[in-house]
């Protein structure tokens, strides 16, 4: 089946999905399904939609479909020297871009370099009365408009079904080296606030179990130089490439065992939570937590202003607590209107986000 015969059956299917009120699960490579609430309704499958459109190294720009799988587009840009600078997590070698998009994820070098909204220049959707829609396009100056391609970032698919997207790349980091240090949680926090006011090229940090890793990237010169003021002990290349592949893929034995995983965002100067096993990264404002009471982790997330989010548990406890935290009537209000004019039928990933849509 063609590209375009395969998006006709597509619209031919979402129309009849919009006009009985059937629901349709969308799924690309399954690595992110246990993200967000349990999916209702029909399989739909998206991952053959696949292939690079276009790509200019000198332009620093791809535009790929949506099934491609992640591990090909990196090994792509890497044949020339570049990379997807957020470092999405795949979770999996069946990841695609489309669910690297709707999930919205980013990896170690997310403050350094900002998260996948940043990167995306352009979209193309299917939407819920199966409608081609296009937004964006393939420079960075986008300015017509609202910016409609960078809303799918996050969306889990509630949006739309992602057919195309246009991302920025950089360049792979000339130079890198992983220090680490033995302090405790409070110190490597005051450590970390620090340094984030001071011109180093640290690109990613955690901090777990008494132990605060660093990762310098860019020029030589420059990492040498942070090396040499910072101190700490050096990691071989070999052993600071595996630590961040371990944390970018949840592969750390932090993440080993059956227990809940709370995702808290939080500004990066919250003194310690105290809350449970914790393992902190992005300077501070990403801090995960093994297990815990969900309302003392979300009443503690919110009093110092920011949020929890129950990025793995059973499907009992995302029922009972749901799996984002609650949001304000306002902002609900936005996010029923968008959901509103994208898929007013509700087909797309219904429950997905937010039990009422």
């Amino acid at each position: 089946m063609t590209m375009d015969s395969l998006i006709e059956n597509w619209i031919q299917r979402i129309a009849e999905a919009a006009r009985t009120g059937r629901a349709l699960a969308i799924r690309g490579g399954g690595s992110k399904d246990f993200y967000g609430g349990p999916a209702r309704g029909e399989p739909f499958e998206v991952a053959a939609y696949s292939g690079i459109v276009a790509y200019e190294p000198t332009e620093l720009v791809v535009t790929v479909r949506a099934g491609t799988p992640l591990v090909d587009l990196a090994a792509v840009l890497a044949a020339k020297g570049q990379c997807l600078a957020f470092e999405a997590p795949h979770f999996g070698p069946s990841a695609t871009v489309g669910g690297m998009l709707a999930a919205g994820l980013s990896g170690p070098r997310r403050p350094a370099v900002g998260a996948v909204r940043d990167f995306v220049l352009g979209v193309k959707i299917l939407n819920g009365i199966g409608e081609v829609l296009s937004f964006g396009g393939q420079v960075m100056k986008n300015v017509a408009g609202y910016d409609v391609a960078r809303l799918m970032a996050g969306s889990l698919g509630t949006l739309g079904v992602v057919l195309e997207v246009s991302l920025k790349v950089l360049p792979l980091p000339v130079a890198e080296k992983s220090l680490s240090f033995v302090l405790d949680e409070t110190t490597a926090l005051a450590r970390l606030n620090q340094w984030a006011g001071q011109p180093w090229p640290i690109s990613a940090s955690a901090w777990n179990d008494g132990v605060l890793t660093l990762r310098l990237s860019g020029a030589a010169a420059a990492v040498a130089a942070a090396q040499r003021t910072l101190g700490g002990e050096l990691l071989s290349d070999a052993e600071g490439g595996a630590f961040w592949q371990s944390l970018r893929e949840q592969e750390h034995e932090f993440f080993n065992g059956g227990e809940a995983l709370w995702r808290l965002s939080l500004p990066s100067t919250a003194p310690a939570q105290t809350l449970g096993r914790t393992l902190i990264e992005w300077g501070g404002a990403q801090r995960w937590l093994r297990s815990g009471d969900p309302t003392s982790i979300r009443a503690a997330s919110a009093s110092v202003g920011g949020h929890a989010t129950l990025f793995r548990g059973d499907d009992a406890l995302k029922a009972s607590v749901g799996v984002f935290q609650p949001l304000g009537e306002p902002l609900a209000r936005i996010h029923r209107r968008l959901k509103q004019a994208f898929d007013p039928h509700g087909v797309f990933n219904p429950g997905r986000m937010y039990p009422d849509f």
